[in-house]
């Protein structure tokens, strides 16, 4: 009996070791479910700013994909989870950041999204702190939501907005090329 306790033990651990996907200090699930719909990892890695690890970003998809703009712009329920490493990330920085994302991800064209990049950036209201985790999710038929630890802060419709987003980390000016090339799963 006690042989096959062990046996059950040893084979939980490794399904346990299995679901999830160690990135620097954070560990992110290899599976997540959004609007009813299972998505798996893509792939993982870590968003660095002068040396410092800011956050752990996956992505999630229905399919796994290396293709960066297919992915950005496809109307398909997906996901970016961001994990928080450091203190040095706050409100005001990720507001910058993500301002900053969009301008590169429409080449200058805000015009249509500003009222939404706006209302976006404003569900960020509290304080950022470490090992927060911020799920950015388009789903189909619903938009762009965003979650932090779980909870729901906002939506935005539109797969226009969708595409910029997710052209943040994907698109051709990535806030990250070392981060964007591990999402696509080419490590």
């Amino acid at each position: 009996m006690k042989k096959v306790s062990l046996l059950f033990f040893i084979l939980m651990s490794i399904t346990t070791f299995q679901a999830q996907t160690k990135v620097g200090d954070a560990t992110l699930p290899n599976t997540v479910s959004f609007n009813g719909e299972s998505l798996t990892i893509n792939g993982a890695g870590i968003r660095e700013k002068f040396f410092f690890d800011i956050y752990a970003g996956g992505l999630y998809l229905k399919q796994k994909s290396s293709n960066a703009i297919a992915i950005a712009e496809a109307d398909e329920t997906m996901a970016i989870k961001l994990h928080i490493l450091s203190g040095m990330m706050s409100r005001e920085k990720m507001a910058g950041a993500l301002k900053e994302g969009f301008d590169k991800a429409t080449n200058g064209n805000i015009a249509p999204l500003k009222v939404r990049i706006e209302k976006f950036i404003g569900f960020i209201k509290d304080e950022i702190e470490v090992d927060q985790i911020y799920d950015i999710v388009y789903e189909k038929g619903k938009g762009s939501v965003i979650y932090k630890d779980g909870d729901q802060k906002g939506l935005i419709e539109g797969l226009d907005f969708k595409k910029a987003l997710f052209k943040i980390w994907l698109g051709d000016k990535p806030a990250d090329k070392g981060l964007k090339k591990e999402m696509l799963g080419n490590m």
